[in-house]
């Protein structure tokens, strides 16, 4: 698997998820799935496979600056070593190169990264933080090539009112942005002319939502109102509700569903409701029994 052999995630289980699947917006009764859950450090990140119905492929045209945008930031400890595992596996590149953004950047002045794509058109990227950048957890002295996952990052076409959707309905604070622009976002992002305000979106723990405002093109898509959970470029960004009137009469007046009963898990009771940010991505609200692990962004 890509995600074993060459990002060093591992597998923690593979099981039959069409029960979970069904309950899902616009899926039928007869749908199946399989899910793959990897962790890598800290974090997990859940692999779905649809055999039934099957998924649209990811759309081939696709940029960066199209809302259905969407990758995880993963971690590394040396970009240079990371890069060269990446060529070896012959991975597909966005960007030419790892990218450092400018001193002048004072707010990701030093940070590194790089864009490619998994198997399936996946967006991914690799970062690295310097000294005094990012989370105290990435500073942390380590062998390991991946370290883990920071954040996902999701393109939107206007930052206010997402800071707002994110800020107000499910209680995300600011922890940073930057506009970037210039050569090394060019090259990062494979966007010519790409100009882009960025704010880091974070809750007391888990990973952050990182909210990608390209200001030029400005010909980024919409998200086709049409694609479904089952579609690769589909993704779905799974967030616990911490227990309480207030979490759930909020999350609520968001949705046109009602909450719904998930399959158990290590004996316990879930419940999920999907709402859509302001731009059409799919968030997954998951509240549990007091008895449950906590579930991981």
């Amino acid at each position: 698997m890509f995600y074993t052999k060459v990002l060093d995630f591992q597998l923690v289980k593979m099981e039959d998820s069409s029960s979970s699947a069904r309950l899902a917006p616009a899926m039928s009764p007869e749908t199946k799935a399989r899910t793959a859950k990897l962790s890598l450090g800290d974090e997990c990140l859940d692999i779905t496979e649809y055999s039934s119905p099957k998924g649209k492929s990811f759309p081939g045209d696709s940029r960066a600056n199209d809302l259905w945008f969407e990758h995880v930031a993963i971690v590394v400890s040396n970009m240079n070593e990371a890069y060269e595992r990446l060529k070896v596996a012959h991975v597909s590149f966005v960007s030419n190169v790892p990218q450092t953004l400018p001193e002048w950047n004072k707010d990701a002045g030093g940070i590194s990264a790089f864009y490619f794509r998994d198997p399936d058109g996946h967006y991914l990227e690799l970062i690295h933080f310097p000294s005094g950048k990012g989370q105290p957890k990435w500073q942390m002295p380590s062998k390991k090539i991946f370290l883990g996952i920071d954040h996902t990052a999701i393109a939107v076409s206007n930052t206010e009112r997402s800071i707002a959707f994110y800020r107000d309905n499910l209680h995300f604070h600011v922890a940073g942005s930057s506009e970037n622009y210039g050569e090394e976002q060019e090259h990062l992002s494979g966007v010519f002319n790409a100009h882009v305000v960025i704010t880091s979106l974070r809750t007391e723990s888990g990973i952050g939502i990182e909210l990608l405002d390209y200001v030029t093109p400005s010909s980024g898509r919409p998200i086709p109102a049409n694609l479904r959970v089952s579609d690769v470029a589909r993704w779905q960004i799974p967030l616990e509700v911490t227990p309480g009137p207030a979490s759930v009469n909020a999350i609520e007046g968001l949705s046109l569903t009602h909450w719904i009963k998930l399959p158990a898990r290590d004996g316990t009771d879930r419940e999920a409701v999907w709402v859509k940010d302001p731009d059409g991505h799919l968030l997954e609200l998951i509240k549990r029994g007091t008895h449950m692990e906590p579930v991981k962004q």
